[in-house]
């Protein structure tokens, strides 16, 4: 069967690759120097994505990513039997240390969050599910948070998509206590590794 291509689809995929980057805007004209297209051809484009949401345009005539695609990512979740295992022990976490605990994946110099239990304080870190950050190493998934802290853990299991699993604690520095912090961490994800009974499929 024959390759077969939409130019006008291919090309408004191009534009939205140009949001892949720690850069949140972009001017029309830097638009057409990473695309190569004539702004001319980049109006009509951006257009139609506008209309569906995928790009918006700001009241200074930048462009940036628009809701659809952070609403089309939050429907790729953990699967039912994941969120069930994990999110009871990231509501323990939380009220055991009166922070934000969460679930993260980390693949492709990217760390997301895939599920949240936030404390009842007003001053907390507000992670949300769908809520994705750069990241230089994948070892190092923790999101730099200005006067706050994140500490993160790594679990023994395979990510969502392709990436690694994480579970953090995220508050304030001054609040998080890092020794403590990491001893909560290393006994959630101890709870949640696999038993050797569970691995040969064994029921207990």
């Amino acid at each position: 069967m024959a390759e077969q291509r939409v130019e006008a689809v291919e090309r408004a995929l191009t534009i939205l690759e140009v949001f892949d980057a720690p850069k949140e805007h972009f001017s029309l004209a830097e638009l057409a120097e990473a695309t190569g297209f004539y702004k001319s051809t980049l109006l009509r484009l951006l257009a139609s994505l506008e209309r569906f949401g995928y790009v918006a345009r700001r009241d200074d005539g930048r462009f940036t990513l628009g809701p659809t695609p952070v609403r089309l990512g939050k429907r790729h979740r953990p699967s039912r039997g994941l969120a069930d295992r994990v999110q009871p022990v990231l509501d323990r976490l939380c009220e055991q240390s009166g922070e934000t605990a969460a679930l993260l994946e980390v693949g492709q110099g990217l760390a997301s969050c895939h599920l949240v239990s936030l404390p009842a304080c007003g001053l907390r870190h507000d992670l949300q599910p769908g809520e994705s950050w750069p990241i230089e190493h994948a070892d190092a998934p923790a999101q730099r948070l200005n006067g706050g802290l994140m500490l993160c853990a790594a679990m023994s299991e395979e990510g969502i998509g392709s990436g690694e699993l994480w579970l953090s604690l995220s508050g304030p520095s001054g609040r998080l206590e890092a020794s403590r912090g990491e001893a909560l961490l290393a006994a959630a994800v101890t709870r949640l590794a696999p038993s050797p009974d569970q691995d040969e499929g064994v029921t207990p």
